[in-house]
């Protein structure tokens, strides 16, 4: 909690701080309250304390770690994309606040305990969202991803409160310890509660991008601007995945009858949905999204129950943190490269001889691309094996089409990594110079991928 206040109040001050229009020392706010909030959450891995409480958010054990994976995404992406904020100096402080503020709803998202508080996160986390893909105004599309996503989102959102509404009828209850207890002792079944799960599982897969509800994806990650394409794809992803886990998994664990089979096959679904769709794709942010929602399909994986024991349960979560640091670092990286080569129309071909020109940007783009395909031995590897391993105990035919999926998934990263270091170069693409902070984020991206699992492991 106290963490949270602090990103919260760094919010505050960037946004007033942004009226004096020096971008430069908005950017330090919001590096410092970051950084703040990320050695509060650190020193409370061992030692939990709080110094403000509220019962509606817990942050302990492994929820300490994905909020401090959602805090260093959005720390790497306001740092990697300052170059996009600042061209707009009036606006700098407000996209930089903005995604402040919504980290706030990503760490609520995390570390609810009660239904109220999760729609309040969701909500937090989505609207500044709905902004920041509008923001490149001189760009229609931008405009048009910001309308899709809102209008798209706000139906999503009205089918989870009418879930919660149907499973507060059923078990009497916001409280998720509650639920979990009514549903395990049998007061709450039958068709209302059948009805709240399913309906909230059709806004979850919506708000990660699975299958039939991934229709927004293409057009909003296209549009929008390259910098908050990263941030959907790597944070909102993130807190969304870790929420359905946490909801399905723990609170509606002991109804898993009502819901298993349809994610078991909506995750096959979207896995194929994802990967095919990306073969067509000659835009790079296009095949981003369906890359993404290819992930999200394997994701789903590790949120369908191996058993009912605890154990299990808390070492899926594990697996889960451990893909989507994998997954995260790679999207951040690629993003940032996109960001200091000048393709305005995105296609696949502006690209071509970008990774020869530059042999730096070459390198980071070839590891963030082997890692998102689940190369050995970077992250995103380790991250795929994690999780195709604990489904393999129950579900080992689901892994055998997600085996397959990743064959796709790696022909369509070949082709854009044929293109991307082609020794037949136009000339016409400049050379990529990313400038100074973009080089600290591709580093540190870097080291996470190659160092990462091995450190944490």
């Amino acid at each position: 909690m106290d963490a949270l206040i602090v990103v919260f109040a760094t919010g505050l001050i960037a946004m007033f701080i942004a009226l004096a229009k020096k971008p430069a020392l908005v950017l330090g706010t919001a590096v410092v309250g970051l950084l703040g909030a990320i050695t509060l959450l650190a020193l409370q891995v061992n030692h939990p304390y709080n110094l403000v409480k509220y019962d509606g958010l817990e942050f302990d054990g492994v929820s300490i770690y994905y909020s401090i994976m959602s805090l260093v995404f959005g720390l790497l992406i306001i740092l990697g994309g300052y170059s996009y904020f600042s061209r707009e100096s009036e606006h700098t402080g407000e996209y930089i606040s903005l995604i402040l503020f919504s980290l706030v709803g990503s760490m609520c998202m995390i570390g609810f305990t009660d239904l109220f508080i999760f729609f309040l996160g969701l909500e937090i986390l989505s609207i500044p969202v709905y902004v920041l893909a509008g923001s490149n105004k001189k760009d229609l599309l931008s405009t048009e991803a910001s309308v899709k996503y809102f209008f798209t989102g706000s139906f999503a959102t009205g089918i989870l409160l009418f879930g919660i509404a149907w499973l507060y009828g059923a078990t009497g209850s916001f409280d998720i310890s509650e639920i979990a207890n009514a549903i395990g002792e049998g007061r709450a079944s039958g068709s209302m509660l059948g009805v709240g799960i399913l309906m909230i599982m059709a806004s979850f897969l919506f708000k990660v991008g699975g299958a039939p509800f991934h229709f927004w994806s293409p057009d909003v990650y296209a549009g929008s601007p390259n910098i908050i394409t990263g941030y959907m794809a790597a944070v909102v992803k993130l807190s969304g995945l870790f929420a359905f886990m946490k909801l399905f998994t723990f609170v509606f664990g002991e109804a898993s009858q009502i819901w298993v089979s349809a994610l078991y096959v909506l995750a096959i679904v979207t896995m194929f949905v994802g990967n095919l769709s990306a073969i067509r794709q000659v835009k790079f942010k296009r095949i981003l999204a369906y890359s993404s929602v290819a992930n999200a399909g394997y994701a789903l994986l590790v949120i369908l129950p191996s058993s009912k024991d605890l154990f299990s349960h808390l070492k899926a979560l594990e697996f889960l943190w451990f893909y989507m640091l994998g997954y995260g670092l790679s999207v951040i990286t690629l993003i940032i490269i996109s960001l200091t080569v000048k393709n305005d129309s995105d296609e696949l071909e502006g690209y071509r001889g970008v990774g020869r020109k530059n042999p730096w940007v070459g390198f980071f783009f070839t590891l963030g691309l082997l890692s998102i395909a689940g190369i050995p031995p970077l992250a995103g590897f380790f991250g795929k094996y994690m999780v195709f391993s604990h489904a393999f105990k129950m579900y080992p035919e689901l892994v055998i089409f997600a085996v397959i999926n990743s064959g796709i998934g790696i022909y369509c990263y070949l082709k854009i990594f044929m293109t991307f270091m082609a020794s037949d170069h136009s000339e016409e693409t400049e050379k990529p110079s990313p400038n100074t902070l973009q080089y600290i984020v591709l580093s540190i991206c870097a080291i996470g991928l190659i160092a990462g699992p091995f450190v944490l492991m």
